[in-house]
């Protein structure tokens, strides 16, 4: 990663990189949704986030859509599971290699964890077939 990236610049790259990740509709929403504050922070999550980790050479897309997936369940943040897990999708992630870390997560996180990320996969499985999403 070049190290003389403006910040404007890496903003740039990492409302590319969320865009493909997280996807447009997702992505409008919440710039639409800036406020006085939360925008500093929105600013910061792309330009860092999306800008700088996300687009790092030493992981694919898809192995950062796994980890993430683990590491979400590991901290029960249930909504940005939900996210993650709809956003793999555009990672090239498969519903087997999604079932296969809510297994491993059993072990590791819990069951209590792993099993309430099996009911919130379920779900986003079922919006994904049906052709729709819901940000609950």
């Amino acid at each position: 990663m070049d190290e003389q990236l403006t910040q404007r610049q890496r903003y740039q790259q990492g409302l590319t990189v969320r865009r493909a990740v997280l996807g447009d509709e997702h992505v409008d929403n919440t710039l639409a949704a800036l406020s006085p504050l939360n925008e500093e922070f929105q600013h910061f999550i792309t330009r860092y986030a999306w800008g700088e980790i996300w687009t790092r050479p030493g992981l694919s897309r898809h192995t950062r859509s796994l980890i993430t997936i683990a590491m979400l369940i590991a901290l029960n943040r249930e909504a940005e599971l939900k996210m993650h897990i709809r956003a793999a999708f555009n990672n090239g992630v498969t519903r087997e290699e999604i079932k296969e870390v809510l297994m491993h997560a059993a072990l590791y996180c819990g069951l209590p964890a792993s099993n309430a990320a099996f009911h919130l996969a379920q779900s986003v499985f079922a919006e994904h077939d049906a052709g729709r999403r819901s940000d609950d």
